[in-house]
């Protein structure tokens, strides 16, 4: 807390003095508008010619708030000269009450050492009691934590500005947000279609052709005249139903995992970490649904490619919670070289993105593979 409270003195202490050096510079640039007032060309070379300066200001005063505060503002142009304006007078507000600060400060240890060194006395001669200096340090005390309140309420008033004059307006944030709405609504439809030809796929290639192979062995087995051979043909069958149903619990798993309704999250991870001999570490609780499902697919298909195609000796199922965040980490020792824009982790970013929530891979050739989702659970 100690070093915190200096580096904010430290930051005052710097806006006060860029505080003096913006008043001076939009004093002049104000007289310079003065006799052009009255024509808008004039006005605009005056201000075109102020607009370099300004941005140095403006650049110092982010870097201030983001060495001192830890408060970073947004790379972009904003409202400059109005910024400069407010931000000159919560400077110099700021400037104000350091030198109260100061002279508090000033004013309590003089007393203090006066006491302390030799009892002052007062016009007429006479020492000055202990309560008498009680009654001047007790009230400097108040006023001095009252002018250090005021500090923090400066140090608020100067991010808020920031945040206000050079930050995004609502009409931008509004207007992303709809541009974000929009792209995870299309990415649902891609998600939704993409989901639903892997199905037919799956169908068609999978289990219709062994329910093809399934009926021609049956119609062997029938037409038989061997005994012995009918019973060989219908143990055959027997296991080609079997793997059909295999092929069609996968298939139904793909679309949605019923493991995660009848016996949560955590032990559909531990199925898809048994099936592709991965280590699983699980500390996320019971998240919601649909961000329980988002959970188990980006791990399912991550574990799934790591096995299949990265000929991955080593995998490793991370899912933890942090706050409101449920997060997962799927490594790998593979080859690496996945492809983020790919069918399967471009279907799980579209996923992630329609619950708002952020997905990355980092799949350098020859170094593995690290796939990392982000679902807010609020």
């Amino acid at each position: 807390m100690a070093v915190v409270g200096w580096r904010r003195v430290v930051g005052l202490s710097l806006g006060a003095a860029s505080a003096l050096v913006s008043s001076g510079f939009l004093l002049v640039t104000g007289l310079a508008v003065l006799p052009v007032a009255g024509s808008a060309a004039g006005r605009g070379r005056v201000l075109t010619a102020a607009a370099r300066p300004a941005s140095a200001l403006v650049a110092f005063e982010r870097r201030r708030l983001r060495a001192w505060y830890g408060t970073p503002t947004p790379d972009r142009a904003g409202r400059v000269f109005g910024y400069l304006a407010v931000r000159t007078v919560v400077g110099l507000l700021g400037a104000a009450i350091l030198l109260l600060v100061g002279w508090g400060m000033v004013t309590v240890a003089v007393t203090v050492r006066m006491w302390l060194v030799g009892r002052p006395f007062n016009g007429e001669g006479e020492p000055v009691g202990g309560l008498t200096i009680l009654s001047l340090v007790i009230p400097g005390a108040v006023l001095l934590y009252l002018a250090v309140q005021g500090l923090a309420g400066v140090v608020g008033l100067e991010r808020r500005t920031a945040r206000r004059f050079l930050g995004p307006t609502e009409s931008e944030l509004l207007r992303r947000r709809i541009d974000e709405l929009a792209e995870s609504r299309a990415g649902v439809v891609a998600v939704v279609d993409a989901e639903r030809r892997r199905i037919e796929r799956d169908l068609h290639d999978g289990v219709q052709q062994r329910l093809v192979a399934f009926g021609l062995l049956l119609g062997r087995a029938r037409r038989a005249a061997d005994r012995g051979r009918a019973d060989e043909l219908l143990r055959a069958a027997h296991e080609e139903s079997q793997r059909v149903l295999a092929d069609l619990r996968a298939v139904a798993w793909r679309v949605y995992p019923a493991a995660l309704d009848t016996l949560g999250l955590e032990e559909a991870l531990t199925a898809v970490a048994e099936g592709s001999g991965a280590k699983l570490s699980y500390a996320a609780g019971s998240p919601p649904e649909p961000v329980a499902t988002a959970v188990y697919f980006v791990v399912a298909e991550a574990a799934t490619n790591a096995v299949k195609h990265a000929a991955a000796s080593s995998v490793h199922l991370d899912v933890w919670r942090a706050g409101a965040v449920v997060r997962v980490r799927v490594t790998d020792d593979g080859v690496g070289g996945a492809d983020p824009d790919g069918g399967g982790l471009a279907g799980l970013r579209r996923r992630i993105a329609a619950l708002d929530g952020r997905f990355a891979v980092e799949s350098p050739p020859g170094h593995g593979t690290v796939v990392e989702a982000e679902l807010p659970c609020a």
